[in-house]
């Protein structure tokens, strides 16, 4: 199935979920923010949520500075 990724083509299995996708990617979840189609899904919820085909997931990274 496909989706977009940070505004990047990217093919995945069906049945996917975010915490998968994240794990395949080899991203670590304590500081970002994870978007589907213009909403953010909470941390609680990433083993969950089923990717579908279509969806335009951008992975926000908190950046800290001083």
């Amino acid at each position: 199935m496909n989706i977009i990724l940070n505004n990047q083509s990217d093919e995945i299995h069906d049945g996917i979920t975010i915490k998968e996708l994240l794990d395949h990617k080899k991203i670590h979840t304590k500081y970002i923010a994870v978007e589907i189609n213009q909403k953010i899904i909470p941390k609680s919820k990433y083993n969950q949520h089923e990717l579908k085909e279509g969806d335009k997931i951008e992975i926000i990274t908190a950046i800290g500075g001083g």
